[in-house]
């Protein structure tokens, strides 16, 4: 027995879109876009710059781990969120630390207002902050390392006395 199919009469044209739409989303459908200023109003001068160029320097590793740990003390992440940034004995700590939830409010997010850091060896830093909680401000110490990938990594966690 022979089975023929015809593909063009045998699957009906799609139901769920008119026949002339196009999808706009792929390459080609959309129009191109034309710039709502003029094209001398996006031209840079030549000229030397007048001040002092912001440079945009990325954040410090201690102001990355702080807001990590916050949002993991606060109960706003769990605590595996941490897993990889985290070496030794620091993840069970942060564990212990993170069941009673001790950076937790009702009111408003917790926030880092000031932070300190020591450097006792070459590649780590003994890293203390300010945090407040509430109406209270709160104690947050924590010890980086950086390891042979070159990453830090947090090998030491506490928080202040409830």
């Amino acid at each position: 027995m022979n089975k023929v199919m015809n593909r063009a009469a045998a699957q009906p044209r799609p139901r769920h879109r008119p026949p002339n739409r196009r999808d706009s989303r792929r390459p080609g459908g959309a129009p191109p876009r034309t710039p709502s200023r003029p094209a001398a109003a996006l031209t840079v001068p030549q000229g030397p710059p007048v001040g002092p160029v912001p440079t945009v320097r990325p954040p410090r590793p201690t102001d990355l781990f702080a807001d990590r740990l916050l949002a993991v003390l606060s109960g706003q992440r769990p605590v595996h969120w941490m897993l990889r940034h985290t070496a030794g004995r620091a993840y069970d700590d942060l564990a212990r630390l993170a069941e009673h939830s001790p950076l937790r409010t009702l009111g408003p997010r917790p926030v880092v207002h000031d932070i300190g850091y020591y450097v006792p060896s070459e590649g780590a830093l003994e890293v203390f902050a300010r945090v407040s909680a509430g109406d209270r401000f709160r104690a947050l110490a924590f010890r980086l390392e950086r390891g042979k990938d070159l990453r830090w990594r947090c090998t030491a966690v506490e928080t202040g006395p409830r």
